[in-house]
């Protein structure tokens, strides 16, 4: 009996050591807010209850009102000598890990509860990492006297503090709401500027709208909700409505405002306007043949995609007659790929299957005569090219591709090296005698988009510049590329002037949101048009964005970067997440991923964001790493580079290091649980756990595979598909590992995450699957992806902080 009440006391002052009560003194204070009680048609409402003087409390008043209020010590509370009266006072807390609190409000009798703007029936809270406005919203009666006395009381003991300043947090809800940039366009003269924007409210409601600008003035000419495209000649934009007899299309005189309709019942349809405005080129779709819903073939393995049996087809719409002309015909998707400045020729491409041989998809490159419909092959049956444009005379091509295009002409790697088929290059086709130039065979950078521009005859382009978006011009005379420089880390978006020297681009950096600018591009001077990051980021506290790279044990440069958590103090010993993909790709520079690692820093981590090899943007050799490796010498990468930057920065807890990717960075967070055993957690989000499943059930896997493992199948190397797997190797897994993943994944189904956590499971092994209902690839219904995010942050407190609150209230402990 006494060992028990000892052990009793033992725990009593447990509990109450990690308790915490923080007694709010100042408050910040509005009013007072004259209400009166209303005029009573009826003794009770229609649910039969009296008016009392409480319900006066249920008077609209936006907790708004408080940013302008005035400080205000506790004690007595202010009232009014006018009768009924309403009045806010509020306070601040922040907490950077999931809490939960109780509120105690002593003084008051009638009065409202509002946390983060939305009303709490009770006292008790449950705080996800945030900085929180809290408001007691009260009524007063004259000759009535109130006195406040509030206090938080938590178990958490510093889980909680009380802010002082108008600082907050950088959380989930700055990444999804507000308004960001969808695109820009250019008038041909440079002279007006169309911006698109979508804006997300709070509650996941998007909503898109379009501005008119005119560049010297500054002066908004128009807004509308509708997409807007300007002509291509004439200054005048134009855009699609439902008429009364069908689909119309207006024209509208920027200055003036003026519409008019151009054409009654426009056909139904992707278009776009020829260059001399005299017709309209449509893409068209034409269904293809039905199966049977309840029992069907399938014919080969993209049959299983919906809308694959369809295939596209062009037609010319003459806005003079209204006779639309088929241009193409036949079984294979046909796709416009440019029209020339006259409007005589269109450059087309065509596409068919060939699975076997690598690449499985062919491309050809038509040049079609819009007058006699004659049609001059330029390029036939490359699987590698993909895209083409004309040069502003017309007589030569600008093709896109990987470095295999044209026959290897573009090739910049080491012998035995496949190139990797998303390593973006440029070349360069004269019509007359299909000579062609490879343009970007020394050009490290991945080239993205490319645009010919008339006004100068220069080639711009956007690239991949390691973990950057960068813009550069060539000159396509001599091949010479410059970088142009730009204000921020990534453009995003890029439009040009067709008759004058006016580029607009709007992108982001690592630490700030949307900005758009235009540039002289004789001068090469941008000016800063509007910062949509300025409204995004009010009173955020971020922590440091710092590059940091290594040299690995092969000899070579591996860069990167690492996030600081806000308030940073070098003397702590703070967790860290690695972050990475491991793929073709780098894991850009953007404020706003599906990872925002700001987010994650200000929950207390270093995050250090590691671009292994085999990554676009480095360099033909670097990319062509991904090819036929599977993780081998990316994981020696990361492994080398986390242990060497907890070497080189003290400041981290190297007992506390975990890890996230997903897709082909969901395998490499797998694999690399097979390789060390530095990660104290894991993340992999739609992950790949073996290959060969993969391989053959994702709708993309076998073409990915093209990318991937170039030449290489199941039956023909099993080393690379069966031993470079995961779940052949789970049994070397002890890192506790958590899979996400959309149960309606086709990209990379969810059976690859099921059969890893079986496997974990079955091994007695530290694991958990959670399963998105609905959600594809990537979660984007705006709940689900909340509560995904949660999820992850979740995981990582339980193993990174030691702290499994937040997952126990997520994921309900369970006895089964």
């Amino acid at each position: 009996m006494k060992k028990q009440i000892l052990l009793s006391c033992a725990l009593a002052w447990a509990v109450m050591a990690g308790a915490e009560t923080i007694d709010i003194t100042t408050f910040r204070y509005a009013g007072p807010y004259i209400v009166q009680a209303p005029f009573q048609v009826d003794s009770v409402d229609v649910n039969s209850k009296t008016f009392v003087s409480g319900r006066l409390l249920d008077t609209h008043l936006s907790v708004d009102v408080l940013q302008q209020g005035t400080l205000f010590t506790g004690g007595v509370l202010p009232g009014s000598d006018s009768g009924y009266a309403l009045h806010m006072v509020g306070f601040v807390l922040e907490n950077t890990r999931y809490a939960t609190a109780k509120l105690k409000i002593d003084g008051l009798e009638k009065y409202q509860l509002y946390v983060d703007g939305k009303k709490q029936e009770g006292t008790e809270l449950a705080l996800e990492p945030a900085t929180h406005s809290v408001v007691v919203k009260y009524l007063s009666e004259t000759g009535k006297t109130d006195s406040l006395k509030v206090s938080v009381d938590t178990d958490q003991e510093g889980s909680i503090s009380l802010k002082q300043d108008n600082k907050k947090l950088y959380t989930l809800a700055d990444v999804l709401h507000g308004t960001r940039f969808a695109g820009v366009g250019l008038s041909p003269d440079g002279r007006y500027l169309i911006t698109n924007y979508r804006t997300t409210c709070v509650g996941g409601r998007s909503v898109g709208s379009t501005r008119i600008t005119e560049l010297a003035s500054g002066k908004v000419l128009a807004e509308r909700t509708e997409n807007m495209q300007w002509m291509p000649r004439s200054n005048r934009y134009y855009y699609t409505r439902t008429g009364v007899d069908g689909r119309q299309l207006i024209v509208v005189d920027p200055l003036t405002g003026v519409e008019a309709v151009l054409v009654n019942k426009l056909p139904d349809g992707y278009f776009q306007f020829a260059p001399t405005e005299d017709y309209l080129l449509f893409t068209m779709t034409q269904e293809g043949p039905k199966e049977r819903k309840e029992i069907y073939e399938v014919l080969e393995p993209d049959d299983r995609q919906p809308g694959w049996r369809n295939r596209s087809y062009l037609a010319k719409y003459d806005l003079k007659t209204g006779l639309l002309q088929p241009l193409t015909f036949g079984y294979h998707n046909v796709w416009a790929a440019d029209i020339s400045n006259d409007g005589r020729y269109l450059l087309m491409m065509t596409s068919q299957s060939r699975l076997t041989k690598r690449p499985t998809t062919l491309f050809s490159l038509y040049r079609l005569d819009m007058q006699t419909l004659q049609a001059e092959l330029l390029i036939d049956k490359d699987g590698f090219i993909s895209g083409a444009r004309f040069s502003p005379d017309g007589t030569q091509v600008l093709v896109s591709g990987s470095p295999e295009s044209l026959g290897g002409i573009g090739k910049n790697v080491k012998e035995g090296q496949t190139p990797s088929m998303t390593d973006g290059q440029l070349y360069l086709l004269n019509i007359a005698d299909k000579r062609v130039t490879p343009l970007t065979k020394d050009f490290n950078p991945s080239v993205q988009r490319a645009v010919w521009n008339k006004a100068d005859g220069q080639i711009y382009f956007t690239a991949e510049n390691r973990d950057c978006y960068s813009l550069y011009r060539m000159n396509p005379a001599d091949g010479k590329i410059l970088q142009l420089e730009v204000s921020e880390d990534l453009v995003n978006s890029f439009s040009l002037a067709q008759n004058a020297p006016v580029m607009a681009y709007y992108g982001q950096s690592a630490s700030n949101s949307d900005r758009l600018y235009t540039m002289n591009t004789k001068k090469m001077k941008s000016s800063l048009l509007e910062d949509l990051s300025k409204d995004i980021l009010k009173d955020v506290e971020l922590g440091e964005c710092k590059a940091w790279s290594f040299t690995n044990s092969r000899g070579d440069t591996i860069y990167g970067r690492y996030y600081l958590p806000p308030h940073f103090d070098a003397n702590r010993k703070y967790p860290m997440i690695v972050n990475y993909y491991g793929g073709c790709s780098p894991v850009s520079r953007n404020f706003e991923s599906r990872y925002p690692h700001h987010a994650y820093a200000a929950l207390g981590y270093v995050v250090y964001v590691i671009e292994p090899s085999g990554a676009t943007g480095f360099g033909q050799e670097f990319s062509a790493r991904h090819v036929n490796t599977a993780g081998e010498g990316v994981a020696q990468d990361i492994i080398e580079g986390t242990k060497l930057f907890c070497k080189e920065h003290a400041f981290v807890n190297d007992k506390k290091i975990g890890c996230i990717g997903a897709s082909y960075g969901g395998f490499m967070t797998q694999y690399l649980q097979t390789q060390t055993d530095i990660f104290a957690a894991a993340i992999s989000h739609a992950g790949i756990s073996d290959h060969t499943s993969y391989w053959g059930e994702g709708y993309w896997g076998y073409s990915y595979s093209e990318v991937s493992m170039a030449d290489s199948y199941p039956w023909s190397n099993p080393d690379l598909f069966v031993k470079q797997s995961p779940l052949f190797n789970a049994d070397k897994i002890h890192t506790p590992l958590l899979f996400l993943h959309g149960d309606a994944d086709v990209n990379v189904p969810v059976g690859e995450s099921i059969q890893m956590f079986t496997a974990l499971k079955l091994l007695g092994r530290e694991t958990a699957f959670v399963a998105v209902t609905g959600q594809d690839h990537h979660i984007v219904d705006y709940g689900k992806r909340i509560q995904w995010q949660n999820t992850i942050f979740a995981w990582f407190a339980k193993w990174l902080q030691d702290d499994a609150t937040w997952w126990n209230a997520i994921y309900k402990p369970k006895n089964l």
